[in-house]
């Protein structure tokens, strides 16, 4: 038998037995069995070291001075490289690609073991070839195993890794399997990605900068930069063209405070849109066996950050109308009335118009209602939260409620201009208002979203999605499934 087969027995014996507890983020006692080593007791190599002996594993740490290495957590031991790497079958190399000098010299002592690579690069494209590939070639007779390198040690710290991913790529089947075994029972769930020529791949990944958001952030950027210009041709310039009015203190928190609900009630929209789209697809072919097209998938994998920034618009929109009363030309305005009044010894009559006080009142009850639904859609949107739920729970809030929330958004938005729509003076230059533009996308979910229940469509959609299939739709899907046996 193998050391890395040994060694991945030996760790399975102890996930029998301890592996639930600590999955679960509880601390257990110290394992008796053979230790793991760590090269490296830097903030990751003790904080990996620190939830290694949480998990019941006994931790021998690798140094180049044993003595004055600094802390380490307590039930760990500090010894010399080599020392540590002769009382271990699993290593696990927490240094810099600069300090990978020293294994080379040590290749006699880790003949045989098994190396984990958790380095990661300051930028893409750093060295000409993965670390791994790079530490592989330092000690050939040792099985290299890139992986953890996208755990943080402040998540180590925490116990944060349920739920989080361990991608694994290495040569030796053995090596993995003995690796997965102890990311198992650290809480992870593992992904093997190949061999090691899969760990530049991984490597990049802690590199990435936020590529789930790129997409809706450039949808939101785009959509508020042509409201925003597209209004102010309408109120400012407009204004000082035709009137000579000079009203450009508007475009901070007037001009504004119009941008923010419209991108809002779009992205809102934009969250429900590829959901429709995706049912009237899986409707025309007759089957759910066929791929979606890629900008379909793509822009479904990113409805939640839409649907967060949409959330931060509204927010935006909301404290921008709780300051308008503060403004200057606000207060400016309400002086003047009074003053004129007091000189004029005339107060202004109130007329009460029913029609007027009920769409005012719908108006203000709709928004405040819309934005309590947006704000529970964003917080069970959050993993903490929706773990909580069961999948028939967060399916009644992020659809059912979230169409909802849409359908209000959009009255509130009727009812603000519902006496102006077929007034002549709406139209500044021939052009619509915004208001009236940012209603055509939600509306559209909202008419397609209706034909989707009714019942007739809603059967067939429902038996489609169950897994019947038309017999025309049956033939084409016929090799794709086979493939897939």
């Amino acid at each position: 038998m193998t050391v890395a087969s040994k060694m991945s027995e030996e760790v399975k014996m102890e996930s029998l037995s301890l592996g639930p507890m600590c999955a679960a983020g509880a601390a257990v006692p110290q394992s008796g069995g053979e230790p793991l080593c760590v090269f490296g007791t830097g903030d990751l190599g003790r904080s990996l070291g620190q939830r290694l002996l949480q998990c019941g594993y006994s931790v021998v740490y690798g140094s180049r001075r044993p003595d004055s290495c600094g802390p380490i957590p307590l039930g760990a031991q500090a010894l010399s490289h080599a020392d540590a790497a002769l009382s271990a079958s699993l290593i696990f190399i927490c240094v810099h690609r600069d300090h990978y000098g020293f294994l080379q010299n040590m290749a006699p002592h880790l003949e045989g073991k098994v190396l984990i690579d958790l380095s990661n690069n300051l930028k893409k494209g750093m060295f000409p070839d993965a670390n791994a590939e790079y530490l592989q070639r330092l000690v050939p007779g040792a099985a290299v195993v890139k992986g953890l390198n996208t755990l943080s040690a402040w998540a180590l710290q925490n116990g944060l890794l349920a739920g989080k991913q361990a991608f694994l790529c290495g040569d030796s089947a053995e090596a993995k399997q003995a690796v997965s075994q102890v990311c198992t029972r650290l809480g992870l769930s593992v992904l093997d990605k190949g061999s090691l020529s899969a760990s530049r791949e991984l490597e990049d990944f802690p590199l990435q900068l936020f590529p789930q958001w790129r997409l809706p952030l450039s949808i939101a950027l785009g959509l508020t930069a042509f409201f925003y210009f597209h209004l102010l041709i309408r109120d400012v310039i407009y204004a000082y063209v035709e009137n000579g009015k000079d009203i450009s203190y508007r475009i901070m928190i007037s001009l504004a405070n119009k941008v923010f609900p419209i991108v809002s009630l779009v992205m809102l929209s934009l969250c429900y849109l590829p959901g429709v789209i995706a049912a009237f697809i899986q409707l025309y072919r007759g089957t759910k066996y066929r791929r979606f097209p890629d900008w379909l998938d793509r822009w479904m994998l990113c409805r939640k950050q839409i649907g967060l920034l949409a959330l931060g618009f509204a927010f935006l929109h909301a404290i921008y109308t709780f300051i308008i009363p503060i403004r200057y030309a606000v207060r400016h305005k309400l002086i003047s009335r009074v003053v004129d009044e007091v000189r004029n010894n005339k107060t202004t009559p109130f007329y009460f118009d029913n029609t007027e006080a009920w769409g005012t009142d719908s108006f203000y009850v709709l928004g405040i209602l819309g934005f309590f639904l947006y704000v529970l859609l964003g917080l069970t949107s959050l993993p903490s939260v929706g773990a909580t739920l069961s999948w028939r729970e967060f399916n009644f809030i992020q659809s059912k409620l979230g169409h909802i929330t849409l359908f209000i958004c959009t009255a509130h938005g009727y009812i603000y201009g519902w006496n102006k729509f077929l007034k002549r003076s709406t139209y500044k230059w021939y052009t619509p208002p915004g208001y009236m533009l940012c209603l055509i996308v939600p509306s559209i979910v909202l008419v397609l979203k209706v034909i989707l229940l009714l019942p007739c469509v809603d059967r067939t959609l429902t038996r489609i999605r169950q897994g019947w299939e038309r017999a025309s739709s049956r033939d084409q899907t016929e090799p794709f499934k086979a493939n897939n046996v």
